[in-house]
Parts: structure tokens; sequence; C-alpha cells
């Protein structure tokens, strides 16, 4: 159903992937449904970042139609580091569309505000994805890292066509058949700044993950406030956050377009054209000593 379409070059602040559905662009973050079927609970997740990879991508929020491109910060392409014994993330990882964690809203679990970005998932099936991939999924879990003073859910997701789905359906199903995987999950969440010389990050409920049921509350919450964003209630430019809405299906929506929306560019897939090797600080290992 969808394609990328790729404008400049990787490892460039001009990099972008755009998402096209039947020739026309579409917003990966206001325009793909987050239901790929609500009867089973299955979600549509849009990947960011491939397993294994260090290029920190990311949906553009603030940008029209809200492609795929590199967080930059300080001037600078962001890279995660190799924190031994993890290789750049260690799950296809990515955000469920129609979902927006608030950053005027305080949570009452964790006593901290939304980070202003969809919600973000870790899939951890077997498959590696590409930027611009639409996995659907299902949610397993959810964890909550406090970053900076904000809320910054962690979803736990298997792709539904992944050889393990069907004996997954909540988080003890991954801590029975993916035995360690939370733990590490929790730690690499825990250190992968800490080579930037930044502390350790910290989590609400001690680091624990939730289950589906409080996954799927989560869930809800941040796509009620996408709808309230979407359809106006709240403003898209505040001193809180700057979100561009632009979008080709929300019909409720005073921000959809009305004239169909092209990007004069070559498709090509994203997964074939393989990165060049990173060299440096931003490919290298970091031997990190803290606890589990």
């Amino acid at each position: 159903m969808y394609e990328t379409v790729v404008s400049g070059k990787r490892y460039t602040t001009g990099y972008r992937i755009y998402i096209r559905q039947n020739g026309q662009l579409i917003s990966p973050f206001h325009d793909i449904p987050l239901y790929a079927n609500k009867e089973q609970m299955i979600m549509n997740m849009v990947v960011e970042i491939p397993r294994w990879t260090n290029a920190k991508l990311e949906i553009a929020t603030g940008e029209k139609m809200n492609p795929l491109k590199q967080d930059v910060k300080k001037g600078k392409l962001r890279f995660v580091r190799n924190c031994f014994p993890y290789k750049g993330y260690i799950w296809n990882y990515g955000a469920l569309p129609q979902t927006w964690e608030d950053p005027t809203h305080v949570s009452p679990d964790t006593m901290a505000k939304g980070d202003n970005d969809p919600i973000d998932v870790c899939e951890i099936g077997e498959q590696v994805g590409y930027p611009g991939q639409v996995k659907q999924v299902k949610i397993l879990g959810v964890m909550a890292l406090l970053d900076e003073g904000e809320t910054d859910w962690k979803l736990i997701a298997i792709d539904v066509n992944d050889p393990m789905a069907s004996v997954m359906n909540d988080i003890d199903d991954v801590k029975t058949h993916f035995p360690e995987l939370i733990r590490a999950t929790h730690h690499w969440f825990k250190i992968y700044k800490m080579p930037d010389g930044k502390p350790a990050n910290h989590f609400a409920f001690d680091g624990q993950c939730k289950d589906k049921a409080y996954a799927h509350s989560v869930i809800q919450e941040t796509h009620d406030a996408w709808k309230r964003l979407i359809e106006g209630k709240i403003p898209c430019k505040a001193p809180t956050h700057d979100i561009d809405v632009t979008n080709i299906t929300v019909d409720n929506s005073p921000y959809k377009a009305h004239v169909k929306l092209h990007q004069p560019l070559e498709a090509k897939s994203n997964h074939i054209d393989e990165p060049s090797r990173i060299d440096g600080k931003d490919n290298k290992w970091y031997h990190i000593k803290a606890q589990l």
C-alpha cells in the first residue's frame, strides 16, 4: 500500500524519506491509520530506524507531510553509539501514526509531560525493517522512560507476520519466549546516551514493563491527544510545540489539503539502498559501566 520516496543523500541534513500511496504524498504522522484492524487490535507502525543501525531517523513532525529525516542536535547529525554488547538499535524502532504525546499534559502515573512526538515502538520480530516501512504489529507492553523531565513511552510490539507472533500476546510471553530481551531493552535505554557524557536515564515504575492492557490505555490517550490536535482543538503551534498538521485523509480536520500533493522525485526501495560505512566515533564500540 505504501512506498518510500527518497530525497537528498543519506547522512546529510537534506536527506528525507517521504511516504506515498497511490501516487500521492501522505503524512506518516496523520494519514496512515492507527489501526490496521481495530477489531483484532492490530496497529500500523512506521519503521524509522532498522535494527542494528545507528542513524537516528525520525518523523519530521514540524515539516509539511512529515517525511523521515535524520535528527540534528547542535548542528550535527545524531547517531546512537554502539554500547557493548549492543550494535545500534536492538529492535526495529519507529512510531505509531495518529498518536501524539501531548507536551501540555502531565501523566498522573509518571508525573511528567509528553515529549511532543508520536508514541515510540520497539518491534521485536526477526525481520530487519527499513526506514519508511509500514508494519502491522501486536502491542505486548510498554516501558516509561523519563527523558529530561518528559514521559517517553516505549511500546513493545511484534510484527503480526513474525513466526512467533501467534504465541506472543502479552508482556509475560516476551519474557518466556525471548528471555532477557526486556532486561536488555531497559539496560539499552538506560545507557545509550552515556557515551556522549550524559547520565544514565531514569524510568517510571522502577523500570518495569507494564502489560498489554496498560499499553493500550496509553495508546488510546495519545490517540485522543492527536485527534484534538488534528481537529484544531489544540493549537498546532505553541510555545511547547510546533507541529505541521497538513493531511489528506482526516475529514474533520481544518488542515486537510484539498488538492493532491506530489513530490517530483524518483522512488526507490530504501531497504535495497544499503547505507555506506559510518566511521569514527559514530561506529566504534563503547564499554559502559552501569548496572543492569
